[in-house]
Formats: structure tokens, C-alpha cells, sequence
């Protein structure tokens, strides 16, 4: 790699060969150490770019700052991506593949031929004619999600370096681990940050802007019944995974779930369930827009498992109830300007704002909970989670020059 003129293509297909999937069953953080391994590429590539402060802490944050060129003060801004992909499928041996001047086809993956990225499911690519298109090989995902993010923070901040007269003011650059399973900012030290205001780079198509997202709770349920030897278990045995299996079959089959609802819609979502005779249990994770809708499904939830036990004598169950996430807006609407300026550094690129609802969450609905505002701007990023996942390249590029915009902005705004 050239030192400051890499191509956001050459960094994006660099990023995604280095496996960094997180680990849901870990108790480390982060929760698989192969994650610091970009993070550590990234450290060295912000020092060879000047960014001095650039570092690795021990939790596998990367933090650095990109110093103000202006003469006057402008509130501190934090670009931020995760590192980590999904364990929903393999980040291991990614093969990015270009497909350039893209012609609107279906692309059949060559590592798993029955693999096939076709436009009939995949409606957006035929927004992306003329365009260059990565996508995986077939055995595994990509990885856009986030290193797309990561790579558009990388290149701006090369854009910045190689364009001294591109006015900013302190730019913190954050990259996360373990986002995807949902401790991505567990042990971000916000004071050491010092930002005032931060935008997550996460979210998938052309001009999409999120600064709403789900507010969220986890839920486990607990059924206890009575455990007997099977041989001599007639009226004696209580089976707490018979009691979890009717209690399941009485959630409603047409609503209140993700496969049944849209926009926005809350729902509850059974994840895992185990148990044994004695003790089953089952987890689930509740979302609504509204945070007040929560208490609402959740007493419904509670209602469904009492409903439940009461038909299995000597049985009993309860309900515990954590707090996951909450809706950015609460945050990010009290400083209108956030928000403006964002918008109007999308116009500025040329591309049409596309304000939308994140049926998730991010990084940033957390951090704004934790001082930091941060609404979420598209990458580009497509299908992820699987080995259809996709990203254009000119998305890619398009966010980098949005940053550059939005810092401009801040700049402007703070005179």
C-alpha cells in the first residue's frame, strides 16, 4: 500500500480478508483477540498518516485524532465503525471479489455456484448499473458490515491529510470490537474520546441517515416443575420443557413477532431456549420505537407465561428483565444541528437524504446514552449477515465525501 494514496477499494478488500468474528459465548473482551488483529493494521496506517495519538488500547479499542486546521474552536466530532463481524456466518478466508462496471445481472458466487445474488431479491443493485460491486466468494459473508464503515473513516481521514485546505475541526476516529453482539462500546472511555458529538458509520443504502433506532430489553422466562424418576414419574413428574414448549406455541403466530411486523412496529423475538425436566428456560429480545411500548409487550409476555403455568399444578415460572439499548432520538433530537448538518452534507454530496428508522440498533445508540449523540450514516453496505452480502464501491466513496462535508459544516457552524 502506498502511504496516502490508497484506493477506498484497496483498503475495503485489505480489511475484510482479516477474520474478526465476534464470539457470543465468550466471556473476554472483546470477546475473540483475532479482532485486534485489523485493529492493530488500522493503528499503523493512522500513525503512517499522522495521526500520532493513534493507539490499541487493552480492551481493542482504536483511538486517534485527526488535529483541527482552523483557528477557531469547533465542537470535537467522532467517526466510528465496527471491527468485528457477525457470527451469524464465517468471516474466515473471505475472497473479496470486484465486480466492475456491474450491468445489473445475477451474480453467481464461484467458490458455491449455488449461491446467487439475484436483482429479483436484491432490488438495490439495480440502482448500482455502471457501478463496481465487492461481494464474497460463496462460503462465507463479506464483511462490509462494518468494515465498509471502517474503510469510508479511513479514507476520509486520507482525504483530509492529502488535502491540507479541506477545513475541519478535531476529528476523534473510534473503531470498535464486539458490536454485533452487542457489547461494542462496553468499555469506551468517553472522557479520553472528548467528543462532543458522534456519527457511527453503519447503516446500508445511498443517503440512508438514522438518527432513530429500537429502543430494546432482553427477557428471560424461567418455568420450574418438578423433577421425578421417569420409571415411577406417574403423577408425580411436572416437565418445566413441556410447560416452555406450550407456552410457546401461544405466542401469536400472525403478529407480534419480527417475520410478522414492518416499520414501526415492535416485537418480541424468542432467540434460545434449554433446559431439562426441572428447570427449561427461554430467552427472548423485545423492541419497540417507543420505550414506553416496552413495559407494554413485556407485561403481555408475562401474562402469556402465567396463563401458561397455571394449567401444570405445582409448576411455577418468572420473568427477568434487562435493559439492552434505547432510542438515539431522545438524545440526538435535543442538539437540532446534529442532524442538519448530516443532511445537508448528504445534499452537498449530491445525493438525495433518505431518513429512516433503524428496525436495531447501533454503537450509537449507546453512546448517545453515555454523552456521545451519535446518529448513523450509510456505507453502502448490503445483505449483511450472510454470503450474499454486497457493497458498491461509488456508495463507499459517496460516504467518505459526506464526512468531509459534515466536518466542513461543523466548521462553518461554530464561527
Amino acid at each position: 500500500m502506498n502511504k496516502h494514496n490508497t484506493t477506498i477499494t484497496e483498503r475495503f478488500c485489505k480489511y475484510v480478508q482479516v477474520d474478526t468474528q465476534s464470539d457470543p459465548e465468550s466471556t473476554s473482551f472483546p470477546s475473540t483477540e483475532k479482532q485486534k488483529d485489523l485493529s492493530r493494521i488500522l493503528v499503523q496506517e493512522l500513525l503512517e498518516m499522522g495521526l500520532e495519538d493513534a493507539h490499541l488500547d487493552e480492551y481493542g479499542y482504536v483511538y486517534a485524532t485527526l488535529k483541527s486546521n482552523v483557528d477557531h474552536a469547533v465542537p470535537v466530532i467522532c467517526y466510528c465503525s465496527h471491527v468485528d463481524t457477525s457470527p451469524d456466518c464465517t468471516g474466515a478466508g473471505v475472497k473479496p471479489i470486484v465486480h466492475s462496471n456491474y450491468q445489473g445481472q445475477d451474480l453467481v458466487l464461484p467458490d458455491d455456484t449455488s449461491q446467487v445474488i439475484r436483482t429479483a431479491e436484491h432490488p438495490y443493485l439495480l440502482e448500482k448499473i455502471g457501478e463496481d460491486i465487492i461481494t464474497a466468494s460463496g462460503t462465507t459473508l463479506l464483511g462490509a458490515d462494518d468494515k465498509a464503515g471502517v474503510a469510508v473513516i479511513m479514507d476520509c481521514i486520507q482525504r483530509f491529510v492529502n488535502n491540507p485546505d479541506l477545513p475541519h475541526g478535531d476529528i476523534r476516529v473510534l473503531f470498535t470490537p464486539d458490536e454485533e453482539i452487542g457489547r461494542g462500546v462496553d468499555h469506551v472511555d468517553i472522557k479520553k474520546l472528548g467528543a462532543d458529538v458522534g456519527y457511527t458509520l453503519d447503516a446500508g443504502e445511498r443517503g440512508s441517515y438514522e438518527d432513530e433506532t429500537f429502543s430494546a430489553d432482553g427477557a428471560t422466562i424461567h418455568f420450574y416443575g418438578i423433577s421425578a424418576h421417569p420409571g415411577y414419574a406417574k403423577d408425580k413428574l411436572v416437565n418445566a420443557l413441556k410447560i416452555a414448549g406450550d407456552f410457546m406455541s401461544r405466542l401469536p403466530k400472525s403478529s407480534w413477532s419480527p417475520e410478522t411486523t414492518s416499520d414501526r412496529e415492535g416485537f418480541v423475538h424468542p432467540v434460545t431456549m434449554g433446559g431439562v425436566a426441572e428447570h427449561a428456560w427461554v430467552k427472548f429480545i423485545v423492541r419497540d420505537f417507543e420505550t414506553a411500548k416496552l413495559l407494554e409487550h413485556e407485561n403481555r409476555l408475562e401474562m402469556l407465561m402465567n396463563e401458561t403455568v397455571k394449567d401444570y399444578p405445582g409448576a411455577t415460572a418468572k420473568m427477568e428483565v434487562s435493559e439492552q439499548y434505547r432510542n438515539m432520538k431522545e438524545v440526538v433530537s435535543l442538539n437540532p444541528k446534529i442532524s442538519e448538518y448530516a443532511i445537508e452534507a448528504i445534499k452537498q454530496a449530491g445525493i438525495e437524504p433518505q431518513l429512516t428508522s433503524a428496525r436495531g440498533g447501533t454503537d450509537g445508540s449507546r453512546l448517545s446514552f453515555m454523552g456521545l449523540p451519535c446518529p448513523n450514516i450509510f456505507t453502502g453496505e448490503m445483505a449483511f449477515h450472510g454470503k450474499h452480502e454486497y457493497v458498491s464501491v461509488q456508495d463507499m466513496e459517496k460516504a467518505s465525501e459526506v464526512l468531509v462535508h459534515l466536518s466542513k459544516l461543523w466548521v462553518e457552524g461554530s464561527k
